[in-house]
């Protein structure tokens, strides 16, 4: 082991060194009650993810390896999602041809060693000591460079904000610290009930009472909204879509918006308040949204089955598993900045806290129901940045949330077998 420790240590492992490390890490293993499991067993299968292989070896060498680094979780449990997602990555990295040279990779693992103020040889010291071997800090730190490179190859192009984009992150856009109570009523609208819709609309325009308005979103609404009468909680104006604060500002309590087009709707809010708050309310870059779509628009059968797919996922990820084997176009996922929001599901979402869902917005005229997810906001940052740094944070909030969301994908769509 002393030619691994010595200041010329390579940038690849050699075989030889390979296998005196796994002895060594092996002998320690059965040295302890840490593993339970035989000799033999320690490099059989203990998950497979296609046909690609994770050993109990891989697994103790990582869980020993996550504890070093202290990471948060149970390092038992942790070691297996994190190799998992390895094997996920490592498949996309053949695939696209990438592989991380060896000076790449010794650099990557000497930063990763300088972070703990030591040299590369002390870090490899310091995890020979608990029983992890030199490979697995080299596999660690291949897959996570060639996984860098791999997102930026393929999302980068997206992930770069426009110089308007750029302004609002940097608080040069906004409203201030304000709320407002609304109530609302959205009405779904085609070519055979436009004239009905119309006629609705004007009459609900001339309405001059709060139960009055009350008592229309109740009976023609189609938002969640309408069983209590259309009212919703306070909100910071900042959550409602660009287009429509302006809008809401102008109104006086009692009184009511004009008729908003939305894509297979119209919507009409009305004014029950409004109030300054300490601070400015925050601003968002970016909003992440998932929209799965049920044919069947607002049946009884569409909006059933809607709201069981609602109880039963957890936050927008568990929509690849539900949409896993359909076509494509099924699921959509989009992180965007809040003016690049279609106004209906920017609406929407204002209602919405991360991971809660709506069934009010309908596709295709009115014959396809979206059920919508918030992913989550990305907050805007700071003043007092220059403008390159604002711009790298965005790129690299983005480029974080598609990695993350192409994972998910890549993970619905694998075969993994735990055993």
């Amino acid at each position: 082991m002393q030619t691994i420790l010595t200041p010329a240590f390579p940038a690849f492992v050699t075989r030889r060194v390979v296998k005196t490390a796994v002895a060594l890490t092996l002998a320690f293993a059965l040295s302890t009650t840490a593993m339970p499991a035989t000799a033999q067993g320690l490099f059989a299968p203990a998950i497979t993810v296609d046909s690609a292989v994770i050993t109990n070896y891989e697994l103790e060498q990582r869980a020993r390896f996550m504890g070093v680094l202290r990471t948060p979780g149970d390092p038992q449990v942790m070691a297996r999602e994190e190799l998992i997602k390895d094997r996920l990555k490592m498949a996309a990295l053949e695939d696209a041809g990438i592989a991380p040279s060896e000076e790449e990779i010794t650099a990557g693992m000497t930063e990763l060693a300088g972070r703990a103020n030591l040299s590369l040889n002390e870090f490899l010291q310091a995890l020979q000591q608990n029983g992890i071997a030199p490979e697995t800090l080299r596999d660690f730190t291949s897959v996570g460079i060639g996984w860098r490179e791999y997102v930026g190859s393929r999302f980068l192009s997206r992930a770069r904000p426009t110089e308007a984009e750029i302004d609002r992150a940097m608080g040069q856009a906004g409203s201030g610290g304000v709320q407002v109570l609304l109530s609302e009523l959205i009405v779904p609208i085609n070519e055979q009930n436009a004239a009905q819709v119309n006629q609705l609309t004007d009459q609900v325009g001339e309405l001059t009472s709060f139960a009055a308005f009350s008592s229309a979103a109740t009976q023609y609404s189609a938002a969640d909204s309408r069983t209590n009468g259309g009212r919703l909680p306070w909100m910071n104006l900042t959550k409602l879509p660009p287009q429509l604060q302006s809008v809401v500002l102008a109104l006086k309590p009692v009184e009511i918006t004009e008729p908003l087009a939305l894509q297979s709707a119209v919507a009409m809010f009305q004014m029950r308040g409004i109030r300054e708050v300490t601070g400015a309310n925050q601003r968002f870059a970016a909003i992440e949204y998932a929209a799965y779509y049920i044919p069947g628009g607002r049946s009884a059968e569409a909006l059933a089955q809607g709201q069981k797919i609602a109880n039963s996922i957890d936050n927008c990820d568990d929509l690849y598993g539900i949409a896993k084997a359909q076509d494509p176009s099924v699921l959509d996922r989009q992180s965007l900045v809040p003016a690049d929001i279609p106004r209906d599901i920017a609406i929407e979402l204002a209602k919405l806290d991360p991971n809660e869902t709506s069934l009010t917005l309908t596709r295709n005229e009115g014959q396809t129901l979206m059920l919508l997810m918030l992913c989550g906001r990305t907050a805007e940052l700071g003043e007092g940045e220059s403008r390159e740094t604002v711009a790298n944070a965005l790129v690299q909030q983005r480029l974080a949330s598609f990695a993350d969301s192409f994972l998910e994908q890549l993970r619905a769509d694998a075969r993994i077998i735990e055993k």
